[in-house]
């Protein structure tokens, strides 16, 4: 095996396990609750805890990866996450498992931008398409595979187990990165840490995961709107100062690059609203049809399937006809996937639900991994640590707002008085098929002839 293919592997490996750690919790909640006696609001930051850990270290990562090496960045992330499953499947009381999923979670925030920029750079820029899309079967996988596992896991050998398999996984990683990654070439100092930009940016960070995550709770709605206008003002400050500095935290100006903004955007759009969707479908479902759990479980199988030829298509015909089309086709097509949910008004539509759910695996993997594809394609190396931590950090910020986004419009329907329960759910659906008007609008935007020939030169 070559280098490059030895670390698109031990990249793929961390990236997978980061994914799962990320999705595995949920199943796992009923039995948590049971054995250590916790509340359903105490249960959601087993999740939330793993996620802030996850995203507030991302900033940091490219400096770190500066000043110890990529290599020993990558070795030191996988041992701290170890270290925190270790304390997470020993936890005896909800505080104890919270803590250590966020020190998981910093040991995953560290692994996928430094995994991403060390695999990107022994990739020609014309070649990062096709890298991308088995980034994009791996983000696949995670999700589809989890609930199962997670859930005959949980059954078969109690909850600590759903977080315990991920140890050895985890140490073949790290062994695998010991054995095969080659030492770092100093090429850059990494410069004095800028603390202050640190510190704000965390905070805004913090502030938006704490406020998207209250906002989505209807008892917590305005503690919600606090915490996020404290967030938006914090990261104003951060942004102005930043700008301002010569050696800032994260180099914010990459985000003017059009692909990487564009790229951003339409993840925050197209994945991040099927989140959304995707949780309110579940009560839906569940709650005003009566539709038994395993069989809303089942319908993530037709848009698992979906979405593998999706981002296989993603992957050959990106140099062919650029990612303009394939985000307009998309889009529509989640849209109309997302539109299909009205159709189902009771248990035996199971057609409708299937049909559904399929062609939002495929529409959303199709924008999905053309916008990683896209995201890197003008990133030169020098600058690819930084643009893959801003990456990261959207992404993770998607998942939250298109949750909130959906939750906070569900809420407000569910309350007017002449709105009935099952007309609010499928004014949700209405409102998030049409919403798929604006990354269209901002794919007309791409320079689609610049990108296919830029492509295509590196092919040649």
């Amino acid at each position: 095996m070559s280098y490059r293919g030895r670390v698109t592997g031990i990249y793929l490996l961390g990236f997978f396990i980061d994914l799962v750690n990320m999705f595995i919790a949920n199943v796992a909640y009923p039995d948590i609750a049971q054995q250590l006696d916790v509340s359903i609001n105490q249960l959601s930051w087993i999740s939330n805890g793993y996620l802030i850990g996850l995203t507030v270290i991302i900033p940091l990562s490219s400096w770190l990866a500066k000043k110890w090496g990529a290599k020993c960045l990558l070795i030191i992330s996988l041992a701290i996450f170890i270290l925190g499953t270790s304390g997470v499947t020993v936890a005896s009381g909800v505080t104890q498992l919270v803590g250590w999923r966020v020190v998981q979670g910093l040991g995953g925030g560290l692994l996928i931008p430094v995994g991403q920029t060390l695999t990107y750079s022994l990739y020609p820029n014309h070649q990062r398409a096709k890298l991308s899309t088995l980034v994009m079967i791996v983000a696949l996988m995670a999700p589809a595979l989890s609930p199962a596992l997670g859930g005959i896991v949980v059954e078969e050998f109690g909850w600590r187990w759903v977080f315990l398999i991920s140890i050895p996984l985890a140490t073949i990683t790290l062994l695998l990165a010991v054995v095969w990654l080659k030492p770092d070439e100093k090429t850059t100092e990494a410069g004095s840490l800028d603390i202050t930009g640190l510190i704000t940016g965390c905070s805004a960070l913090i502030l938006f995961l704490l406020g998207l995550t209250q906002l989505g709770e209807k008892n917590h709605f305005y503690l919600g709107v606090i915490l996020f206008i404290l967030g938006l003002g914090t990261m104003g400050r951060y942004v102005r100062s930043s700008l301002a500095k010569r050696e800032p935290l994260l180099n914010l100006q990459l985000i003017k690059e059009p692909t990487l903004y564009t790229a951003m955007l339409i993840y925050q759009l197209i994945p991040g609203i099927f989140t959304g969707v995707n949780l309110i479908t579940i009560l839906y479902l569940q709650n005003q049809l009566g539709m038994h759990t395993a069989r809303i479980g089942a319908l993530m199988l037709p848009w698992a399937i979906a979405s593998f030829f999706a981002i296989t298509l993603s992957g050959k015909k990106f140099s062919s006809i650029g990612p303009q089309p394939m985000f307009i086709f998309g889009c529509l097509i989640q849209a109309l996937g997302i539109g299909l949910l009205t159709q189902v008004v009771h248990t035996d539509a199971t057609m409708f639900s299937i049909a559904a759910y399929s062609l939002m695996g495929f529409g959303g993997s199709l924008c999905s991994s053309t916008a990683q594809s896209l995201a890197f394609i003008d990133i030169n190396n020098h600058d690819l640590a930084e643009a893959s931590a801003l990456w990261n950090i959207n992404r993770q910020l998607s998942f939250c707002s298109g949750v909130t986004m959906m939750s906070v419009l569900l809420n407000t329907f569910l309350h007017i008085a002449y709105i009935k329960p099952i007309d609010a759910y499928h004014l949700c659906f209405t409102l998030a098929a049409l919403s798929a008007v604006i990354p269209i609008l901002l794919s007309l935007k791409i320079n689609n002839h610049k990108i296919i020939s830029r492509v295509n030169e590196g092919n040649k």
